[in-house]
C-alpha cells in the first residue's frame, strides 16, 4: 500500500526568518491524521535567513537529526558541541535526560535549506549525545547510502530506535531498489527532483509511507535527492 503526502498539503509556517513545511504535526500546525509513521515523529523541511535562527531551547527524550541540502546550519548545545554542517553531512543529537540547543544560519547573505528530522527513541532517559559523520564521497550518487542506523554501522549516525535512514542522488534514468522486510515500512521524503516509486509519480516535496509491499523502486526523471527510512511499524 502505498500512500502520498503531497507537498502541498504539509503544514506551514512562515515567518520573517523561517520559511518550515511540516510533514507531520508539529507547533501550532495540528492533524490527527498525520501524526508520523511509526516512531518517525518530525520531517520539517526548513529554510533559514541569514543571521537568524532557532534560539537556546530545551528537548528530552528525543532523536534530532539534521540534513543539509544547501548552505550551512550552525550547531550550539550545552554539552560542549559547536559545529557547521553543510551538505553532504548528517548531524544526529539524543536530547535524552535533557539538552539545550540552538539552530542558527551562519551565512550574511544565503538562506540555507534542510531537513529538521526528529525520531521518538527506543529507551527514554539515555545520556546526551551528539555525533555529526561526513557522507562518503560519491556514495549518495546513483545509490542508496546508509547515514544513519541502530548500530551506527558504516559511516552511519547511531540512532537509539530500530531505524535505517538512507540518502540518495539519482541523476536522470537512474534507479534504486529496497527491499522491504515483513514487518517494516517505509517513508520516502523527495527533496529535489522529479521520480517515479512503484510507478507512482512524486515531485519535490511529496513524502510518500509504503507498507505491505515487498520492494520499492525509484526512477528519476531528472536529477533528485531523497530521504528513505526503514522503520518498524
Amino acid at each position: 500500500m502505498i500512500n502520498v503526502r503531497k507537498s502541498a498539503d504539509r503544514g506551514l509556517a512562515s515567518l520573517d526568518w523561517l520559511h518550515s513545511h511540516h510533514s507531520f504535526s508539529f507547533a501550532d500546525y495540528h492533524d490527527p491524521e498525520q501524526m508520523g509513521f511509526g516512531p518517525l515523529r518530525v520531517i520539517n523541511e526548513d529554510q533559514i535567513q541569514p543571521g537568524t535562527g532557532f534560539g537556546t531551547h530545551g528537548h528530552r527524550d528525543m532523536e534530532i537529526l539534521s540534513y543539509v541540502l544547501e548552505g550551512e546550519l550552525e550547531h550550539k548545545d550545552d554539552i560542549g558541541n559547536g559545529s557547521i554542517i553543510r551538505p553532504g553531512e548528517i548531524q544526529r543529537m539524543s536530547a535524552g535526560t535533557g539538552i539545550r540547543h540552538g539552530e542558527s544560519n551562519p551565512s550574511i547573505d544565503v538562506v540555507n535549506h534542510f531537513f529538521q528530522i526528529w525520531i521518538i527513541p527506543a529507551e527514554v532517559g539515555i545520556k546526551p549525545g551528539y555525533e555529526q559523520n561526513k557522507i562518503p564521497e560519491g556514495a549518495r550518487h546513483s545509490k542508496l547510502c546508509l547515514i544513519g542506523s541502530q548500530d551506527g554501522r558504516g559511516a552511519s549516525v547511531t540512532i537509539h530506535q530500530d531505524i535505517e535512514l538512507y540518502s540518495s542522488i539519482l541523476s536522470p534514468g537512474d534507479s534504486v531498489t529496497h527491499e522491504i522486510s515483513v514487518g517494516r515500512g517505509v517513508w520516502v521524503q523527495l527533496a529535489s527532483g522529479i521520480v517515479e516509486l512503484n510507478r507512482t509519480p512524486l515531485v519535490a516535496g511529496d513524502g510518500v509511507s509504503i507498507v505491505e509491499e515487498a520492494t520499492v523502486e525509484i526512477i528519476a526523471s531528472e536529477k533528485s535527492e531523497f530521504l528513505l527510512f526503514d522503520v518498524g511499524i
